[in-house]
Formats: structure tokens, C-alpha cells, sequence
């Protein structure tokens, strides 16, 4: 399960480092108003399939992507925000 998620982090630094043409990835990796309009979009079309009942998985899958993408385009890195979740266990 988490290797999924580690995996699109390898592919968005990745791509970071060797862009690929057309890549809809590097798009948002370039574009930080996209990537933010993206992740605004996704959450809430997340929160009204939530509401709706409706294609939550689809959703939440799509808010997952934009925010690793967003999250790697303006420099915050994964460990970091893992490091900061750690110190708030109680």
C-alpha cells in the first residue's frame, strides 16, 4: 500500500530531475498555479462524491496525485511532513 505512494513521490522527483515531454506530470511539476488550481479542484470534488456517495475512491485517488505533485513542485518534502506527523503522536 504505501509503496504506491512512495512511488509516485519517486516519480515526481523523477520527472524533476529528467522531464518528459507532454508529461501531464511534469505540467504540474512546472506550473505551481496549476498545480494548486488542481488540488483545490480534486479536494472538492472529493468532498461532494463523499457527500453524493459517489465515486469516492476515484476522488480521493485524484486528491492523492495532486497533492504529491503540489507538495513536490514548491519544495516540500514528504520526510519532512512525516517527521512533523511523528512529533504530534501523543
Amino acid at each position: 500500500m504505501l509503496s504506491t505512494l512512495e512511488s509516485l513521490f519517486n516519480l515526481a522527483r523523477e520527472r524533476k530531475k529528467t522531464p518528459v515531454e507532454g508529461s501531464y506530470t511534469n505540467q504540474l511539476l512546472n506550473d505551481k498555479s496549476l498545480s494548486k488550481e488542481k488540488v483545490l479542484e480534486e479536494i472538492n470534488e472529493l468532498i461532494e462524491a463523499v457527500e453524493k456517495n459517489t465515486n469516492k475512491i476515484h476522488e480521493a485517488a485524484d486528491v492523492f496525485y495532486h497533492l504529491i505533485m503540489y507538495l513536490e513542485a514548491n519544495g516540500i518534502k514528504i520526510e519532512e511532513v512525516m517527521q512533523e506527523l511523528n512529533k504530534r503522536k501523543k
